[in-house]
């Protein structure tokens, strides 16, 4: 049975990978300079953060969960590493890990993620665990890290070391120190590997088109030839387990690649656009007069983040017996779980994730903004600041409560974002932010009552009654909390309301900006909705976001809203 303390530890691991993330992204050029290495190691690593003893549950959700290159290695990896319950059977869990890690892949190649896993196994077999056990391991694996750059040519003329060989340093220095009770004690990444952690102005990524797959196949009689079929692709990584094989390879034709693995049972299936993640990767941020980084309970999505140099800070969403980053779900995904009757609700990131992301942020920017999600809906305010008292005696960075969340905060903060980028005072752009929240509006038109009185946001039989009359609340977020504007009954009534509030509030001339928020009504928002508005106000600049999950899980499908920045009458 494995203890709580190694329960503990690994989740640690997984806290501090979803805080670096972003920088694992950035210096991410091996196999394909993609840029999704941080992401995929969040997602695949995510049924992590709700271990117990029930390990054979943990490593099949692993399997499924897994994504990319590095995803799918790391998750075969730890399907044998999980093995371990105690010092005297980690080094034991370390080798099974890393076997099991080679022989998924096709082409095992070192200085990858891989050359971490064996480092680990050696270290572990004449580690003692007595006092200080921790410095050795790490100090080894820091080593590891640091080779990588001279073992893969691609990692040389980038000049960077292996993205997936940082991400898992990452997570051992956590699991480790976490088990010797250090955990507050981490080596400062930018400096221990400083020259290595930005690619190289004369580094080239030629474009490759195809998509990145990964899929899902029953294990029955066609099961062989399917595997034999995958490992044409020499990217293929396959795990084979007692009832599906997960198979990820690179195809140039996601649609024929789908079609030709239907017939062998296919039960799961995602893929990316390689062409377009590289082409994402190589565009350069403008540079800002602050880092700007705010809560995803905002409408900003990973696109904006990446489009707009933004750190987000994720709260999860628990589907059924799955927890995921909110903004690594697919919000057809979770519209779909809610229609058919599964559980879904959310929760905050641990003190210490979210610890790690202001170090992270920190670590990398010379200054920041955290413009930070209302403190009525979430602690982060607070936690932000107790943390800054302790850790930032320069106050390099500035805290904001904007007292909102959803659109109104997501439209500000990417007009921030974007005017940090035109001026180079920080100053100037605090005040801008300041402006932007006080100045943005937001109406959000709920469906149904059922889903905020399965969040206890209201009482049952209020919810009942009120769908019964055809009753849709049309809210608004304040410092206060979420303020009822008005009813209607049906969509007419709603825009009625909508447009009330706009030409009220906008010029028809204005240039504002305009955000229209989605749940599971992409095509009537994007359609009609925007049509609606271009109509009446021309000169505007409309947004097409998701609406923030956060808010979705409560507000459910059927839901939209609209949130807009007059710029003009501040600036």
């Amino acid at each position: 049975m494995m203890s709580d303390n190694y329960n503990k530890a690994l989740v640690t691991g997984v806290e501090r990978i979803s805080a670096w993330a972003g920088l694992l992204d950035e210096i991410n050029v091996y196999p394909v300079a993609d840029g999704d290495t941080g992401r995929n190691l969040v997602i695949s690593l995510s049924p992590m953060r709700q271990i117990n003893d029930d390990r054979p549950s943990t490593i099949r959700a692993l399997m499924l969960a897994a994504r990319g290159n590095s995803g799918n290695i790391a998750a075969k990896y730890f399907s044998g590493f999980l093995s371990m319950d105690g010092p005297d059977t980690l080094a034991g869990a370390a080798k099974l890990g890393s076997r099991l890690a080679r022989e998924a892949v096709g082409e095992p190649r070192e200085g990858t993620m891989l050359t971490i896993f064996d480092s680990l196994s050696k270290i572990l077999e004449k580690q003692t665990f007595s006092d200080n056990f921790t410095e050795p391991i790490i100090d080894h694996l820091e080593n590891a890290v640091h080779l990588t750059t001279d073992l893969l040519p691609r990692l040389k003329q980038a000049n960077v070391i292996d993205a997936g060989a940082l991400g898992m340093f990452i997570f051992f220095e956590g699991f480790f120190k976490t088990l010797a009770g250090q955990n507050e004690e981490y080596r400062p990444i930018m400096q221990i590997f400083k020259g290595k952690l930005a690619v190289a102005g004369s580094f080239q990524e030629e474009s490759e088109s195809g998509y990145c797959v990964d899929m899902v196949l029953r294990a029955d009689d066609n099961a062989a030839e399917a595997v034999k079929k995958a490992r044409t692709d020499k990217s293929a990584v396959i795990i084979q387990e007692r009832d599906f094989i997960k198979i990820h390879i690179h195809t140039d034709d996601a649609h024929k690649t789908k079609d030709r693995f239907e017939s062998y049972g296919l039960v799961k299936w995602a893929d990316d656009d390689l062409n377009a993640q590289i082409k994402d990767f190589q565009t350069a941020h403008s540079k800002q007069a602050i880092h700007i980084m705010t809560d995803a309970a905002g409408s900003v999505t990973r696109k904006d983040a990446k489009n707009f140099g933004i750190t987000l800070l994720d709260s999860y969403v628990i589907k059924g017996e799955t927890c995921i980053p909110e903004t690594h779900l697919d919000p057809a995904d979770l519209y779909d779980s809610m229609l058919n009757g599964i559980k879904v609700s959310t929760s905050q990131a641990s003190d210490f994730e979210r610890h790690q992301h202001y170090e992270s942020v920190l670590s990398r920017y010379k200054n920041a903004l955290y413009l930070c999600v209302g403190s009525v809906y979430t602690g982060n305010y607070r936690i932000a600041t107790d943390w800054q008292s302790k850790n930032d005696p320069d106050n390099r960075m500035t805290i904001i409560d904007t007292g909102t969340a959803s659109g109104k905060l997501g439209i500000s903060v990417i007009a921030s974002a974007r005017y940090a980028c035109t001026v180079s005072s920080p100053v100037d752009v605090v005040k801008f932010a300041q402006d932007a929240v006080e100045n943005a509006q937001e109406f959000i038109f709920l469906e149904k009552l059922q889903y905020l009185a399965a969040g206890g946001r209201m009482s049952k039989t209020g919810a009942f009654f009120g769908d019964m009359f055809n009753v849709k609340p049309i809210v608004s977020p304040y410092a206060t909390g979420a303020v009822k504007l008005g009813i209607a009954k049906n969509n007419k009534d709603q825009l009625k309301f909508l447009f009330g509030k706009l030409e009220s509030g906008l010029k028809p001339d204005s240039k504002a900006m305009i955000m229209l928020e989605y749940t599971d009504n992409i095509g009537w928002v994007s359609n009609t909705l925007k049509e609606e508005i271009e109509r009446k106000f021309p000169y505007a600049e409309i947004l097409i976001q998701p609406l923030s999950l956060t808010t979705g899980v409560h507000t459910g499908p059927g839901t939209w809203g609209v949130a807009y920045l007059d710029i003009e009458a501040f600036v």
